[in-house]
């Protein structure tokens, strides 16, 4: 479940017909909950360039099967 997210700050638009590819890394693991970065780069159909357009931060809450948290290892 994710439980938030920071705000959308987009460095680089993204234009219809692009390619984007999502690199996620988990920057921390607590007790029941894990903080993943995800970046987003984009690359124009045809060209070389990549660039990165979105950085993003969220937060995941493990569940268990009554919806309560529950250890994430």
């Amino acid at each position: 479940m994710t439980v938030s997210s920071d705000k959308f700050d987009f460095t680089h638009p993204i234009p219809s017909g692009a390619i984007i590819e999502l690199v996620g890394r988990v920057k921390e693991i607590g007790k029941t909950s894990l903080k993943v970065e995800v970046e987003i780069y984009v690359e124009e159909m045809y060209s070389e360039r990549r660039e990165k357009a979105v950085t993003e931060n969220f937060t995941f809450v493990a569940l268990d099967a009554n919806k309560k948290p529950t250890a994430v290892l």
